[in-house]
């Protein structure tokens, strides 16, 4: 397992426990009379926004960001420290921000409109919401720096927008098996899950940055 391999496995978890994304998920599995509609189409929405980019980057990025070397190139490397310090950055912000009850209502409200839309309205929800966000560009330069193929492009980018939207995916099953006692297990544990995985997602995205700042300096130096 090489350091990229590393770095792809730390966004990838990173990406799974977004504070934001997470929130989304969950709120948009218990809201509504339908929940395991709602729960699919968001699923399908966030699933195919992510798969999209990652397709488009297999041609237009492809290998662009691997090094025959064993370092980095000098672009990659800078990258790599930038974006340690946003992430150090965004970590700080997240530990320091407390829970804002305005913010949880509007987000409630929101999602609350999104359940009883027409599907259409709550796979673009799901594009717009549940995506990686912040943590795509990330995902695209590790991927791109193992040198893949076009096809080995697209199957580790289909394999990063799984895992990061496995909590998800998880709730969706959880429905189908056990539909009710899901839903209340879920809006019980809600504010739980996310002050857990905020947590975890804190200490993830130091060990990242750590991970980036580490490979930027050692392509900058050799």
């Amino acid at each position: 397992m090489t350091s990229v391999d590393v770095e792809l496995g730390l966004v990838a978890l990173a990406a799974m426990l977004s504070p934001t994304t997470l929130s989304f998920s969950v709120v948009a599995v218990v809201l509504g009379d339908q929940p395991l509609r709602t729960g699919a189409w968001f699923y399908v929405g966030a699933l195919g926004a992510t798969l999209a980019v990652g397709v488009i980057a297999a041609f237009v990025l492809g290998d662009a960001a691997a090094s025959h070397g064993s370092t980095p190139k000098t672009w990659v490397a800078i990258v790599d420290v930038v974006a340690a310090g946003l992430v150090l950055v965004y970590v700080t912000r997240l530990v320091r921000r407390p829970a804002d009850p305005a913010q949880a209502a509007r987000m409630i409200a929101r999602m609350s409109k999104v359940a009883s839309s027409p599907a259409i309205a709550i796979v673009g929800a799901g594009a717009a919401l549940a995506n990686p966000g912040g943590f795509i560009p990330l995902a695209l330069k590790e991927i791109s720096e193992t040198n893949p193929s076009a096809a080995q492009y697209v199957i580790d980018w289909f394999l990063f927008a799984l895992a990061s939207l496995l909590p998800l995916a998880a709730a969706i099953v959880m429905l189908l098996v056990a539909r009710e006692q899901t839903a209340r297990t879920l809006r019980a544990a809600r504010e739980w899950l996310e002050r857990r995985a905020r947590t975890i997602a804190a200490a993830i995205l130091i060990l990242l940055a750590a991970a980036l700042l580490r490979n930027g300096i050692a392509g900058l130096t050799s």
